[in-house]
């Protein structure tokens, strides 16, 4: 069991709708998550998957966002999934957490009633970081949760594509420079790619990329509008609060 006192801490997000344990140490809950949340389309009854969920943040914004979705949230770590369990119950949502490694293979899926073409709506936050020029954290859980390998990208949408019904979309954030990475893995399966690059500050290059692709999609690639989090000093500009407050969702959000 997690030491409750020394190793837990309990933080707000979505101005407060959203109350979350995680741990004190290793990966922590942040912006990506709530960003990948607003980015995700999703309607009451749908069945929703948050593959790698960790503590359960982005999953748990949406099914605050959009009443009534099914939610299961999927993660390797038994004490995240713990986590992401207690987080959903003291936060009052419907979601069942399964410890489950993402590029397990079909049986292991269906084993916990995640078969073939049997999902609305998947999203996910890989790890992303290019081992090449990220310096490794000593922390185990912190360095799977950041760290990708060559194949990460790959058997994480192919797992997605795996369990998604046919015109069912798959939400992403990645790296910003890895989009190439991004469209090579999702040319097998999915269209009608939307594109939202997310830029640190105007006049500077994006710093992620969020991507809705569709599975069957066959509608030409849209490139939206750069969202930029911060104005020139630095603080986050009123829309960006908007969204990370859950007053907000971001146009790959609009069906």
């Amino acid at each position: 069991m997690i030491d409750v006192v020394t190793d837990i801490t309990e933080d707000a997000f979505l101005g407060g709708q959203l109350q979350l344990k995680q741990k004190r140490s290793g990966h922590r809950a942040g912006h990506d998550a709530i960003l990948l949340a607003a980015a995700t389309e999703a309607h009451a009854g749908d069945r929703v998957v948050d593959l790698g969920a960790g503590i359960g943040t982005a999953g748990l914004a949406l099914a605050r966002r959009v009443a009534g979705i099914r939610l299961c949230l999927v993660e390797i770590n038994p004490e995240l999934a713990e986590l992401a369990r207690a987080n959903a119950a003291a936060n009052a949502i419907a979601a069942e957490a399964i410890v489950l490694d993402v590029t397990a293979d079909a049986q292991a899926f269906a084993a916990n009633d995640l078969p073939p073409d049997s999902v609305d709506a998947v999203l996910m936050n890989p790890p992303f970081n290019d081992p090449a020029r990220h310096r490794g954290s000593p922390d185990q859980a912190r360095q799977t949760a950041h760290v990708a390998t060559d194949e990460t990208l790959h058997a994480w949408v192919h797992a997605a594509r795996r369990i998604l019904r046919s015109n069912g979309a798959l939400t992403l954030i990645w790296r910003a420079d890895g989009i190439g990475d991004v469209l090579a893995a999702l040319s097998r399966g999915f269209g009608s790619l939307a594109i939202l690059p997310v830029h640190g500050e105007a006049g500077r290059p994006a710093i992620r990329v969020l991507v809705r692709a569709v599975k069957g999609g066959r509608a030409p690639t849209r490139l939206l509008s750069g969202l930029v989090l911060n104005d020139e000093s630095r603080v986050p500009k009123k829309e960006v609060s908007d969204i990370l407050e859950g007053r907000a969702a971001l146009p790959l959000a609009e069906p």
